[in-house]
């Protein structure tokens, strides 16, 4: 069986790949399951400095797998999802996430929940909670809007359209867009250049500004999770509504990604 969640290490730079490319990298059970244990694994080895967090072509991730999701609740009965403060456990190491394609509402957040992102000319980026009929639970309500503003956040969650990779770097979603091909190669040349600072100088400068954020917005991210478990936890979450809607999701969505 292929492995859902890939790890390679190499120039102290560690890159985790979503690999799930039949299915755009969709959040199943499985890669639920993966995903924190490989990036608490790649955060706790000697020789890793930065975490690179990709997604294998033509996807960076598209959200939680609404094919399990509508026939049995999936990873929300199940657990997985949204039980923690984010779709990873915290780690002490700068995340890089190289978006190499759609982005979308649960794969969106794991987006938001890197430090900084470098985006491919193919990167898409959509909110579709409401399409889907979810709350989010890793942080969307807080991160969203503190990127974009307030307003371009509700845009993209009240529509669920798709922003293009361009219009990311305009609004500050992103820190680079580069070229498809070179992706990888620019977000590990950013990584290398993480990598020849004082480490733990580093990792204490960026928990400050974790800290920070906090203090600001941590009764933000509180509130995002007491709505997504009573919603999702309770008469919000309709498997059967999730079925029916979710063939128009994916044409919708496959229109604004081409």
């Amino acid at each position: 069986m292929t492995d859902v969640v890939l790890l390679e290490v190499r120039d102290r730079i560690a890159t985790v790949t979503l690999n799930r490319p039949e299915a755009r990298n969709a959040l199943s059970v499985d890669v639920l399951r993966a995903l924190p244990r490989v990036m608490v694994e790649a955060d706790g080895r000697d020789d890793v400095d930065v975490l690179v967090l990709t997604g294998a072509d033509p996807a960076f991730c598209a959200g939680l797998d609404l094919k399990e999701l509508g026939a049995t609740g999936g990873p929300l009965r199940a657990g997985d999802a949204g039980a923690g403060r984010g779709p990873f456990p915290t780690v002490t190491k700068p995340v890089i996430g190289a978006v190499n394609g759609a982005a979308v509402t649960g794969g969106f957040e794991i987006a938001l929940n890197c430090d900084l992102l470098v985006a491919s000319e193919r990167a898409r980026f959509a909110d579709t909670h409401a399409r889907v009929g979810l709350q989010p639970a890793w942080g969307l309500s807080v991160l969203l809007p503190q990127a974009v503003g307030v307003r371009r956040a509700r845009e993209m969650s009240a529509t669920g359209n798709f922003v293009d990779a361009s219009t990311a770097l305009d609004w500050g979603l992103v820190n680079h867009v580069v070229a498809h091909a070179d992706l990888l190669a620019f977000a590990r040349s950013l990584a290398g250049d993480i990598v020849s600072n004082d480490q733990a100088a580093l990792r204490r400068l960026l928990a400050t500004y974790n800290e920070g954020v906090d203090d600001q917005l941590g009764h933000g991210w509180v509130r995002e999770q007491w709505v997504a478990g009573e919603w999702q936890g309770g008469e919000g979450l309709d498997p059967a509504e999730i079925e029916r809607r979710r063939q128009g999701i994916l044409v919708r969505g496959r229109a604004q990604t081409t």
